[in-house]
C-alpha cells in the first residue's frame, strides 16, 4: 500500500474540489476552500475535547451525529468563528443556504470549518461571495486539490495532503486528505483541521469507529506547544463511488481500510508537528517496554511535550537528563534503574544512557545525530511489551515571534 504520486484530497472517485480568495482576512492569497461529493457520502468526525468549542464544531458534530452524512464542505482560513455566540452559529447556516443555492445540495449536508483568529465573526458576505466563485470553479482535477489544501493554511509553512490506493472485494479504493495545523497542538482528539475523503462504500457506523479508534495513535500523539484549539475538526466522507461490496463488519475488508487509514493518519501527524510552528525539527519519541499500551503513549507524549526537551532538540544538546526527567513526572510507574535511551537520525544512533546512567557515549556523535531535521529519542523501560509513538518538534524563537504578532 503505497501512496500516490501528487495524491490530494480529490484522489478518490466522486470528489471535485476548488479554492478562491475570498478576502476572509488575507489580502494576497486564497483562503477558502470548497470540497463537494457527486454523491451524498457517508460522514465520520472527531472534535476538540476544549469546552471552549467554535460554531463550526458544533454545526458539524450535530451533523455527524444526527444524519451521519454529507456531500459538502467549507473551509475558511484567518477567522476561526469561535467565541461569537449565536452569531457565529448562524453563520454556519448561512454559509449552508450558500451551498444550497449555488449546488442544490441540500442545507443539511453542508459541513463548514474555520481557522484563525479566536474572537472574531468572518464576514458573511465575502464567505458567501466565495461559495459563489468555488461552485463555478469546481474541479476533480489535481491541481484543484493542491489548490485547496494551500487555501486552507495559516501558520502552515507547506501544505499537507496525501492519497493511497488499495483493494477491497476486487475493487480499486482510494482514500486521500489534507490537513492543516502547526500551532496550538496539543490534542485530545486532534488538534487542527483535517478532510479525509474516500470512494469506499462502508457502514457509517464503521467508518465512524475506524475514524475514532485511529486518531487515539495519530492525532492524538502529536504536540508542538501544550495548547488544545478550539476548531479542531476532523472530517472523513465516503461516498461508495468505488462499488465495492459495502463493508458492514469488521473482516479482512474492515482491517485493510483501517490500516490505509492509519497509514494517511500518521503522514498527517507527522507533517504537521515536523512544520509545527518556527520549528527546524520533527521530534519522534518512542517508547518501548512499557507495562501497558496506555503507560507507553503517556510516557511518550510526557517527553514530546517538554519544553526543555523540546529546547534541547533545538539546540542539538545530549542533555539526556530532560528526558529521564520528562518520563519521571508523567505519572507511570517503572524503574528508572531500567532505562535505555537512544538517540537516532539520518546521522546514525547512539546510546546515551543504559541501566538509567550515563552510557559513557560519544558527545560530537549524539551532536551530529540531533542536528538532523527528523530526530528520534528511543526510550527503552524493561518493564513489559508495550510500546508507543509521540510526535513533536523542537522549541524556537521563532515560536514565541509568530504568535506574540499573530493577529497583526
Amino acid at each position: 500500500m503505497d501512496f500516490l504520486e501528487n495524491g490530494t484530497v480529490l484522489s478518490p472517485k466522486g470528489f471535485r474540489g476548488a479554492s478562491t480568495a475570498a478576502g476572509i482576512r488575507y489580502k494576497d492569497r486564497e483562503d477558502m476552500a470548497l470540497l463537494v461529493s457527486d454523491q451524498p457520502a457517508a460522514v465520520a468526525g472527531t472534535f476538540t475535547s476544549n469546552r471552549v468549542k467554535a460554531a463550526p464544531v458544533l454545526w458539524d458534530r450535530e451533523i455527524v451525529n444526527t444524519t451521519g452524512s454529507a456531500q459538502a464542505v467549507v473551509v475558511n482560513a484567518g477567522i476561526a468563528n469561535a467565541c461569537t455566540g449565536k452569531e457565529g452559529y448562524d453563520l454556519c447556516a448561512k454559509t449552508a443556504d450558500a451551498v444550497e443555492k449555488a449546488l442544490q445540495i441540500p442545507f443539511e449536508m453542508t459541513l463548514v470549518a474555520s481557522t484563525g483568529v479566536i474572537g472574531m465573526l468572518p464576514p458573511a458576505d465575502r464567505l458567501e461571495a466565495g461559495v459563489r466563485a468555488m461552485a463555478e470553479s469546481l474541479s476533480g482535477a489535481e491541481e484543484a486539490g493542491h489548490k485547496a489544501a494551500r487555501a486552507i493554511m495559516t501558520t502552515d509553512t507547506k501544505p499537507k495532503e496525501a492519497a493511497v490506493s488499495f483493494e477491497i472485494g476486487g475493487k480499486t479504493v482510494t482514500l486521500g486528505g489534507m490537513c492543516k495545523g502547526v500551532g496550538m497542538i496539543h490534542p485530545d482528539m486532534c488538534t487542527m483541521l483535517c478532510f479525509l475523503t474516500t470512494d469506499l462504500a462502508i457502514s457509517r457506523e464503521l467508518l465512524q469507529e475506524a475514524l475514532s479508534e485511529d486518531v487515539k495513535e495519530t492525532y492524538n500523539m502529536i504536540s508542538v506547544d501544550g495548547d488544545t484549539s478550539t476548531n479542531d475538526t476532523c472530517l472523513l466522507l465516503a461516498n461508495g463511488e468505488a462499488k465495492n461490496p459495502e463493508i458492514t463488519e469488521k473482516n479482512e475488508d474492515y482491517q485493510r481500510f483501517v490500516e490505509a487509514l492509519h497509514k494517511i493518519n500518521t503522514c498527517f501527524a507527522r507533517k504537521m508537528a515536523g512544520d509545527g510552528e518556527g520549528a527546524t525539527a520533527l521530534l519522534e519519541v518512542e517508547v518501548q517496554g512499557a507495562k501497558t499500551h496506555e503507560d507507553a503513549k503517556t510516557l511518550a507524549r510526557s517527553v514530546v511535550s517538554s519544553s526543555l526537551v523540546k529546547a534541547m532538540i533545538y539546540g542539538h544538546d545530549p542533555n539526556w537528563g530532560r528526558i529521564l526527567c520528562a518520563l519521571g513526572y508523567a505519572g507511570v510507574e517503572f524503574d528508572p534503574y531500567k532505562v535505555e535511551l537512544i538517540y537516532k537520525s539520518k546521522a546514525g544512533e547512539v546510546l546515551v544512557v543504559r541501566n538509567g546512567v550515563d552510557a559513557g557515549y560519544s558527545e560530537e556523535l549524539a551532536v551530529k545525530i540531533l542536528s538532523e531535521p527528523e530526530v528520534t529519542v528511543v526510550c527503552r523501560l524493561s518493564e513489559g511489551e508495550e510500546s508507543a509513538t509521540a510526535w513533536g518538534c523542537d522549541l524556537t524563537y521563532d515560536y514565541v515571534k509568530i504568535n506574540a504578532d499573530y493577529r497583526s
